[in-house]
């Protein structure tokens, strides 16, 4: 798993550098002397050098926005995961918990106590949408039977689980960067764009790689953009402006992400997800031990 921040990094335009303090775009950099030249003798746009910045700013920022959305995509599939897998084992917990504290308090006959086991009793009850919130691992009734039979290392069916193939990963990037609404100058084209990157992102969180296959046939098969035009020079520096406002706002999107309970977990272990899952796993069922032998000693 690689983070928004190191992608960006990667996909800086090589060959960029600065001149006068000031950014000076890939290729320009290289072409120095020749460019400088043909500018002194009148013959190239006065835009020709803002436009090239504009346009590295673009495929930057488009390239950002893929790792961002990869990145959000691995988070929700760890998620998803967690719940599934995690899930039935801290009901377990909160009902176990309920349960010593009810004997507790049947023992001691405290006000504290009772107040403490109908707290208790209120968290496991059932709620509305639980059936959704646990993708079926638990109902109205309490555990399922596969929760049931995972608490007891039994076997169970896996957990469904969303992890776009290379192949899919490989597709998305680059309709992507092929149908970005970013490289659209008119509303309408950028309307367009908008409609089919929605129904790429969708197909992408699925992993369903043979409709990204058909969207890239699509895509292909679609009307071409229009070439662009001359750009005026406030035009292009507003471009630039509106480019570092929402790679600004990704910046923000990518640290909610990364800072998370379920990107915080999901660092720990980027290469092996799994494995982390099965850790916490273990330590719920040690839980669940030192519950079910508490309440025993209480009930016994």
């Amino acid at each position: 798993m690689t983070t928004p921040e190191a992608e960006q990094s990667q996909a800086e335009p090589a060959g960029a550098g600065t001149r006068g303090g000031a950014e000076v775009p890939a290729g320009e950099a290289e072409q120095g002397g020749e460019a400088r030249m043909t500018v002194e003798d009148g013959a190239a746009r006065p835009e020709e050098r803002l436009e090239r910045a504009v346009r590295a700013a673009e495929q930057a920022l488009i390239e950002y926005e893929i790792a961002v959305e990869t990145f959000r995509v691995e988070v929700e599939n760890f998620s998803r995961l967690h719940h599934q897998k995690l899930g039935p084992m801290y009901a377990r917990l909160d009902e176990l918990d309920a349960c010593i504290a009810e004997a507790t308090a049947a023992r001691t006959g405290d006000p504290e106590d009772i107040r403490k086991a109908d707290e208790a009793r209120a968290r496991v009850l059932p709620m509305p949408g639980v059936e959704e919130l646990f993708h079926g691992w638990m109902d109205g009734d309490g555990l399922s039977p596969e929760a049931a039979a995972m608490l007891t290392d039994q076997s169970v069916r896996p957990p469904q689980r969303v992890r776009p193939s290379d192949e899919a990963r490989k597709l998305y990037r680059e309709l992507a960067r092929k149908a970005h609404p970013d490289l659209a100058q008119e509303d309408a084209e950028r309307r367009r764009r908008e409609e089919f990157i929605t129904r790429v992102n969708a197909a992408y969180a699925r992993g369903d790689e043979a409709l990204l296959r058909e969207l890239a046939e699509e895509w292909a098969a679609g009307p071409a953009p229009k070439e662009q035009g001359p750009t005026p020079a406030e035009e292009l520096y507003a471009r630039l402006e509106w480019l570092a406002q929402r790679k600004e706002m990704l910046t923000l999107v990518a640290k909610d992400l990364e800072e998370s309970a379920i990107g915080a977990m999901l660092r720990l272990a980027p290469d092996d997800p799994d494995r982390l899952l099965d850790e916490i796993a273990e330590q719920l069922l040690a839980q669940v031990a030192e519950r079910e032998a508490e309440l025993a000693a209480l009930l016994g």
